[in-house]
């Protein structure tokens, strides 16, 4: 019998007074001076409430409704003296998020999204209105990708890379910012002073600027070859570890295993607590191992879009 799957949510939305709902929470005063506020107060503005606010109706208060998500939302509403808004109904009364289900966009992905609402007719001024940024910033996610190739684009679209990163990949031939991206990923390091760095060690010829001498604060010409030297050493051995990692890892979890069995037998344990207690020791360490790979390296992107 297949399973059914139950919405958190009546799948209508319901436009309901604001004088019934109930916050479950105060918001401090100074959130009113944050962006991310203004940002949202522009937004409404321009566009509405995109989002529903999520309420769920009080069992010993009939017509009231508590609010378990939208209080910044709810907040901007009341200051503009709107006397309804459209909500999703909750089918229980736990407080959560949708923000923290999703995750955020990065400068590619919303480099991509300005451009198709540019094509679908947005204009450059109402965009920058809904965003609370004037239009030169729109403007420079517009062309945040003009001259990068489009497989460092693949390989970075989803990472977050900052803006001033992929400024400094503009100025290295396609080739070298795809191995400037996949450094970045093996790495896991996306900031603008890594992308300074990978440029210092960029070879001359390939900088889409070939006669531009490359200047940096406090470094001299010898400095700076004697840096693309050892960042060549570097490459060389990184993409050499990052080859057997993945065998290393394998002949690892095998071994753990095995010591876990070995650790089983008593009679094992004994002997090498009397005789060889530094090596029980460190096999006991690499059985305890929770996770045999850095727990941080697959951590997921944090969400913050709206609010709670």
């Amino acid at each position: 019998m297949p399973h059914t799957v139950e919405l958190a949510c009546e799948s209508e939305i319901q436009t309901i007074s604001l004088d019934v709902i109930l916050p479950l929470k105060q918001l401090s005063p100074t959130i009113k001076k944050t962006c991310k506020y203004q940002r949202i107060v522009s937004s409404i503005e321009e566009l509405g409430i995109i989002e529903p606010l999520v309420v769920y109706p009080q069992k010993d208060q009939e017509g009231t409704y508590i609010l378990l998500d939208g209080h910044i939302r709810l907040q901007i509403v009341n200051d503009q003296g709107l006397q309804f808004v459209d909500c999703l109904i909750a089918t229980d009364d736990e407080a959560f998020t949708y923000n923290h289900k999703v995750n955020r966009l990065s400068v590619i992905q919303e480099h991509f999204m300005i451009l198709k609402a540019i094509k679908n007719g947005v204009s450059e001024e109402r965009l920058a209105k809904s965003l609370n940024v004037d239009v030169a910033s729109i403007r420079k996610k517009r062309d945040l990708l003009d001259g990068i190739c489009p497989e460092a684009v693949e390989l970075l679209k989803e990472k977050r890379i900052c803006g001033k990163t992929i400024r400094e990949l503009k100025k290295v031939k396609p080739i070298r910012q795809i191995e400037m991206a996949e450094l970045m990923i093996s790495s896991w390091n996306f900031s603008v002073a890594y992308a300074k760095c990978l440029l210092a060690a960029t070879p001359q010829d390939q900088l889409i600027d070939e006669e531009q001498k490359k200047e940096i604060n406090g470094l001299s010409a010898d400095d700076i070859s004697r840096i693309e030297h050892e960042m060549e050493g570097l490459e060389r051995d990184f993409r050499m570890i990052e080859e057997t990692h993945g065998k290393n890892v394998l002949n690892l979890v095998i071994v753990v295993g095995y010591l876990k069995k070995l650790l089983d037998n008593a009679r094992v344990v004994r002997f090498l607590s009397r005789n060889h207690p530094e090596i029980l020791a460190e096999f006991q360490r690499l059985v305890e191992t929770r996770n045999l790979q850095d727990p941080e390296s697959d951590a997921s992107i944090e969400t913050s879009q709206d609010e709670a």
